[in-house]
């Protein structure tokens, strides 16, 4: 009864089958055998079989070029380490629904009165949702997160950056030079955004920096150092508190805090930014793109253009 639906290899000690027990229990009754679920649970063990959950371990079919990108951008962030001038791993976190609405963890009430959440979590189309973007300074282990209200697009992820630089950046690193920022290959700061290098273009015409860009290769961002070393935080800090207003997402992210030191700054951005912006050829062609001999797709500098105006 298990044979057809069983995993993992025979010659290891762990096996399990996607039957349940009452399943393989109502079977062998309908062939006549008197046993409940217990029984069977205890049968299943004997014979190697386990209860077990999902495991997140296969990345899927990797790049050939994987490892040595990750290479890359551990000597280009060390680089800038040498120079004393800012790396930077930027990315969006998950969004999240504005209102009463039931969230992970738990949080100390008194007893007997857990806090009362809507049964639903449907999206409250009145009310919104948040859109944290992050970005975090790798060598001071300090970063700033810009809550937006609209839609998660380039120009609103370069805006977020641009709020680093004027709020954090520019007292930082004074005599700074060049910025590298570490993003993933996807989404709003994907390696493939006109829009994202036309933003960044601007940037660098503002702030007079180059701008150097490494992206991670497709289906590795959990290796982006934001990650593990700032979203999983905050997610701990709001565990069991309802996201009910603005004001409650950006508090409690700006109050994350841990014991290795890291600072948390977080304000609400209240634009509205237009989705599906096109950049024609001659746009782009006015930004100063230069690519690297490596992989000229995912590592690349933005110059400042001296001859442009400012847009």
């Amino acid at each position: 009864m298990i044979a057809p639906t069983t995993r993992g290899e025979p010659t290891n000690p762990l096996r399990w089958t996607c039957k349940s027990t009452r399943t393989l229990a109502e079977e062998l009754r309908s062939q006549g055998y008197e046993v409940g679920a217990s029984t069977v649970r205890g049968l299943l063990v004997e014979l190697g079989y386990s209860l077990q959950g999902n495991r997140k371990t296969r990345e899927g079919k990797q790049h050939p070029d994987r490892d040595a990108q990750f290479e890359h951008i551990n000597t280009r962030v060390k680089a800038r380490k040498h120079r004393g001038e800012p790396a930077l791993s930027v990315d969006t976190k998950k969004k999240e629904t504005f209102g009463n609405k039931s969230n992970g963890g738990q949080e100390y009430e008194p007893k007997g009165q857990p806090r009362q959440t809507d049964t639903h979590d449907f999206p409250d189309k009145t009310k919104g949702k948040a859109v944290p973007y992050g970005v975090y300074d790798i060598h001071r282990n300090e970063a700033v997160v810009s809550v937006g209200i609209s839609h998660d697009t380039a120009e609103f992820t370069v805006a977020a950056i641009r709020l680093w630089w004027k709020k954090l950046g520019e007292k930082r690193y004074r005599s700074r030079k060049r910025l590298l920022l570490t993003a993933d290959s996807g989404g709003s700061n994907s390696s493939r955004s006109r829009l994202w290098k036309l933003e960044l273009q601007r940037l660098a015409d503002q702030t007079g920096m180059i701008i150097e860009v490494c992206h991670y290769p497709p289906g590795t961002s959990k290796w982006n150092k934001i990650e593990h070393r700032l979203f999983c935080h905050i997610t701990r800090n709001w565990r069991g508190v309802p996201l009910e207003t603005h004001e409650v997402v950006v508090s409690s992210i700006g109050n994350t805090r841990t014991a290795s030191g890291l600072e948390v700054h977080a304000w609400l951005d209240a634009k509205t930014y237009t989705k599906g912006i096109k950049v024609s050829d001659e746009v782009l062609a006015e930004c100063i793109i230069k690519r690297h001999d490596f992989h000229g797709d995912w590592n690349y500098e933005i110059h400042p253009r001296k001859t442009l105006k400012i847009r």
